[in-house]
């Protein structure tokens, strides 16, 4: 068996872990494909050698406990096992965090009005207390909120609104870059002894016997025709006691995880998108500590979402818009409406004489208390994002992500420590009730149950304004006390109607210097794609394997004979990052779409997942790319 650079370093565990992964020089912007993908051949067509290759046994390592993804509720999971292991363990529990972003945080987004709760319960005794900080990181990395302020915008102007007791943060939260923190947090683990892998995407869960036994990671190599390049590497198995999901919201392994072992619950899920820049304003528009909510303009009534602006750092401002996917109009672009949003005077004011300076976009969960999954499984736990814990009157989830991961850690511990192995050797799958029950008892549930109705208040018949009448009285009156809970809807996907039932939305042209064309925007995410790799964006096709499926000309027909006389194209405009695209066909082959032909641009997905919630028919299945690729995110 062959073994690459990257498996041979950890098996001989002589590499620094942040060299764990096979180099290479990335730059931080790129041209973007418009091309077609080339064609792609199914497994079993492959020549015989190519298939051995791609099936040979890969190298494994054993470990207590594997953490996939290294954002902040995997890092604080890790960080705890470690505290806890030192104080009353051996010392030397093996903690693995696994992360596909090429370096830690780069493919971390969000707004961030950070709540330091969780993050002082994790380091209580932090040295930068000692400094006078009222919070464990660094000066540079937290800015106090010393002003709130919430309106809701008309086409011209404001109309000031009352602050709900959950989103007021003046004096007590501060404003961070999520990415930078999660830095931090990754180094205070490498610390501590957990052993941080970034540049590794993991696609496989390794199931025996109706139980999670570890992971399996992407291998590496492969071109876009599925045969193994001369640089191929074989994927690495990492044998687990515990599994911890830390992927962030709708990972793809996490799915797969739900479906298998029946962990949603009555509700489904719901999203929004977060669309954000970061841009570097004049120094008379800097208000340091200001943190700005809107409602209204630009978005219609029966469409929830709302924009923000934060003051931080040295005269820096982030701006962005959360809309809501559960949106019935195909037309909608919600990258579109940001832009738009921006050229309102209350955000314009702002960035006038500013530069832009960074991009994102990623989906959020919302679907609070009543959507939360069964949180273990046999072999495996699900915390922050990939369960959904974002308090969504908050605008915040770090908070309750890194302490479900301290819970999470707590009851993994324990269980460890109680473990028996079998007469051969072999633990038992350890299913982690006990940290469903912590959940229960935690102020996470205790917070996100006393919110439960605002969210899907909004898809009342009043929409918006009744919406925001019930969210004034149950988080000012009822305080979440009511006895009843509303439910979701089905599906966000479910929820877009024919495009025949709306008016074409024409969104005004960007000026280049308050708004952006999409690619432009594109271009600040430093994302990056090898252009001779499988697209990580697959079609599915009903009663075909994963590795049978691929997106070749006859699939992306299908799909657009499906999707475009429906929906008019709708996957480009939910798209905050041009990867979707509909372009005019004369093939006759194309008539029955309405003379287009459908073409995924991979190479520009900065990972927001929204295509895998929203698309109509739910046929487009986002999988990782190889490990270090996507979106380098900086300061957001």
């Amino acid at each position: 068996m062959r073994l690459g650079p990257c498996v041979r370093a950890l098996r001989m565990r002589a590499a620094p872990v942040r060299a764990f992964g096979t180099p290479r020089a990335r730059a931080l912007t790129r041209a973007f494909s418009t091309s077609p993908a080339a064609r792609e051949t199914p497994f079993s067509q492959l020549p015989e050698e190519a298939r051995e290759i791609l099936s040979e046994e890969r190298a494994a390592d054993e470990v207590d406990v594997v953490i996939v993804g290294g954002g902040p509720a995997g890092l604080a999971t890790a960080i705890k096992l470690k505290q806890l292991d030192a104080e009353h363990g051996s010392g030397e529990l093996r903690v693995v965090v696994l992360e596909k972003a090429s370096d830690m945080g780069l493919h971390t987004v969000s707004g961030a009005v950070l709540e330091p709760r969780a993050l002082c319960e994790l380091f209580p005794d932090s040295e930068h207390y000692a400094e006078g900080h009222e919070i464990p990181l660094p000066q540079d990395l937290a800015t106090l909120v010393t002003t709130d302020s919430m309106k809701f915008l008309t086409a011209t102007g404001s109309i000031p609104l009352p602050h709900p007791p959950q989103m007021v943060n003046k004096g007590k939260n501060y404003i961070v870059s999520l990415n930078q923190v999660v830095k931090y947090l990754a180094e205070q683990a490498e610390e501590l002894g957990v052993e941080v892998y970034p540049g590794i995407a993991v696609d496989e869960l390794l199931v025996e016997e109706d139980a999670v036994r570890g992971v399996a990671t992407r291998d590496m190599g492969i071109a876009k025709d599925l045969s193994p390049k001369d640089s191929y590497e074989r994927g690495m198995e990492f044998h687990a006691k515990m599994t911890v999901l830390a992927e962030g919201c709708h990972g793809s392994l996490t799915k797969k995880a739900i479906s298998k072992f029946a962990l949603r619950g009555k509700n489904n899920q719901t999203y929004g998108l977060g669309i954000k820049e970061v841009w570097e304003v004049a120094p008379e528009k800097f208000n340091k500590g200001f943190v700005g909510h809107t409602m209204g303009y630009p978005l219609s009534t029966d469409v929830y979402g709302g924009g923000f602006q934060y003051h931080f750092g040295d005269g820096l401002v982030a701006v962005g818009i959360v809309v809501g996917l559960d949106y019935a109009n195909p037309w909608i672009s919600p990258y579109q409406e940001f832009q738009k949003m921006k050229h309102h005077p209350f955000y314009k004011d702002t960035l006038t004489g500013g530069k832009c300076i960074s991009y994102g976009a990623r989906a959020l969960n919302e679907g609070g208390w009543q959507s939360v999954p069964r949180l273990h499984f046999p072999g495996g736990v699900l915390v922050g994002c990939s369960a959904g814990f974002m308090n969504v009157p908050k605008i915040k989830g770090t908070h309750t992500a890194m302490k479900s991961g301290m819970l999470a850690a707590e009851t993994i511990f324990e269980a460890l420590q109680e473990a028996e192995e079998s007469e051969e050797g072999i633990l038992s799958p350890i299913n982690l009730e006990a940290y469903q029950k912590a959940y229960e008892g935690s102020w996470i549930h205790e917070e996100l149950y006393g919110v439960r109705n605002v969210r899907p208040s909004f898809n009342s018949p009043l929409t918006l304004f009744g919406g925001m009448a019930y969210s004034g009285l149950t988080t000012m009156i009822t305080k979440g006390k009511e006895s009843w809970t509303f439910d979701h809807h089905k599906s966000d996907a479910s929820c877009t109607k024919p495009a025949d039932q709306f008016t074409k939305i024409d969104y005004p042209k960007p000026d280049g210097v308050i708004s952006f064309d999409i690619l432009t925007s594109v271009s600040r995410t430093g994302t990056y794609h090898d252009d001779d790799e499988p697209c990580h964006l697959r079609l599915t096709v009903p009663g075909k394997e994963a590795k049978e499926t691929v997106n070749d000309e006859e699939t992306l027909r299908k799909h657009a004979e499906k999707s475009y006389p429906r929906f008019k194209g709708v996957e480009q405009r939910f798209c905050p990052a041009g990867v979707y695209e509909y372009v005019e066909s004369k093939d006759v082959k194309d008539e029955k779409a309405g003379g287009v032909k459908f073409q995924i641009n991979s190479q520009n997905c900065i990972h927001c997942k929204t295509c895998d919630i929203k698309v109509p028919d739910q046929d487009i299945d986002w999988t990782v790319p190889e490990g270090g690729d996507g979106p380098k995110y900086v300061m957001t």
